[in-house]
């Protein structure tokens, strides 16, 4: 058992056990870490959980089969098809709906006895500390930096551990941060204390994630967080889990306190710091005129994404030759040009656009690339159309 912040239990015993609780936790009250006690912790617990999407699903599941007795769910997005692959707390039947109805609505089949409170909010500074102190325990299954750095130092402000789980395609990350004002313990900032570059981390949605590596990264998350509820075992705290899927491995590494970061006086709106971009980029609304003015669009995407939805008139270039060769892999015919790259989001388009970045720079051409990519497109010019 390790020392430090979180070695005693986090919640207060609840109410004595129903005859109905009795029964349905029986295979927790034979635990010794855990027993009635432990139980009437759970019960008495307020947990958040940022996001109904990849983590937030297994999460949110394995809480409320446990008996955390409040659940808070955050999210603002809706279900959509390319959300069943790995968020597995929808269905078929929840396409179009808010997140948080459907998970909510998943959580009550599962266990009735929780209490689900619902937030269809975007997290910013505004709404970010009120959410957060109201809870016990926040879960993080944030799926960017931006929301990611906003509850962390919302975390730390209140005094509210945290556990923080990320995915890429194979591979899984899991930590427990806890800290107050005065920076006494491992925070989300010690492990990344500085902004990522623009585009230099692909999203899931760019990088692509396996289905079922959500579950496993999730359900560590929830069994961290019953281990904070009822004090027992040795949290993640100021530990890394890494899980690699592809070889399926396990390994730790230490984050340790970083004792020259300033102090965290208020949470600060990190949506603009996070998304600054330093390309020059071309809105949806206005690729029609500059492609009629004889501009040239480049699909730096793989093939198989042009085969579910494509511009009209976009030419493909695979986005490795760019970064292999620079302005060198465009066609002779297109190197006096204006050139306007794209991709799904924006990342790839501005990894292009870098890579051909000492072609342009003394020419007169302009090259540039669309803003939010093909799925902005969609969004404002050519709704209906799909999208992945």
């Amino acid at each position: 058992m390790m020392t430090g912040p979180l070695t005693v239990p986090l919640i207060e015993p609840g109410a004595e056990l129903t005859a109905e609780e009795l029964s349905r936790y029986a295979r927790h009250l034979t635990l010794d870490q855990v027993g009635m006690t432990g139980q009437r912790r759970l019960k008495n617990a307020r947990v958040l959980v940022i996001g109904a999407g990849g983590l937030g699903s297994p999460a949110l599941q394995h809480l409320a089969a446990a008996g955390v007795g409040t659940l808070g769910i955050v999210d603002d997005d809706v279900v959509e098809v390319t959300n069943l692959q790995r968020q597995v707390i929808h269905g078929v039947d929840s396409l179009g709906a808010r997140k948080v109805d459907s998970a909510a609505a998943t959580v009550a089949r599962i266990n009735p006895l929780v209490t689900v409170e619902r937030h269809a909010v975007r997290l910013d500074a505004d709404n970010v500390i009120e959410l957060v102190r109201n809870y016990d325990i926040v879960l993080d299954g944030a799926d960017n930096f931006a929301t990611r750095y906003l509850v962390s130092d919302a975390c730390t402000l209140t005094s509210t551990p945290c556990v923080w789980g990320s995915i890429l395609r194979f591979e899984g990350r899991v930590s427990v941060f806890c800290s107050g004002p005065s920076h006494d313990g491992v925070t989300y900032r010690d492990l990344h204390p500085d902004l990522p570059p623009p585009g230099s981390v692909p999203s899931c949605a760019a990088g692509g994630v396996i289905g079922s590596l959500p579950g496993t990264i999730g359900s560590l998350m929830s069994t961290e967080a019953v281990k904070l509820i009822t004090g027992c075992g040795e949290p993640l705290y100021g530990r890394l889990l890494l899980h690699d899927g592809l070889s399926m491995t396990f390994r730790e590494l230490r984050i340790t306190i970083d004792t020259d970061a300033p102090p965290v006086t208020a949470v600060e709106d990190m949506v603009q710091v996070c998304t600054t971009d330093s390309h020059p980029t071309v809105s949806p609304e206005d690729l029609d005129a500059r492609m009629r003015a004889g501009a040239v669009l480049v699909d730096v995407r793989d093939a198989w994404e042009r085969d579910v939805v494509s511009i009209p008139g976009a030419v493909p270039l695979q986005l490795s030759a760019l970064e292999e060769i620079g302005a060198a892999a465009l066609p002779t015919a297109l190197r006096s040009r204006d050139i306007i790259f794209h991709c799904k989001s924006g990342a790839r388009s501005a990894r292009a656009l870098d890579a051909v970045a000492p072609h342009f720079a003394r020419r007169e051409e302009n090259v540039a690339h669309l803003e939010g990519g093909i799925l902005a497109w969609v969004r404002q010019v050519q709704p209906g159309s799909p999208t992945y």
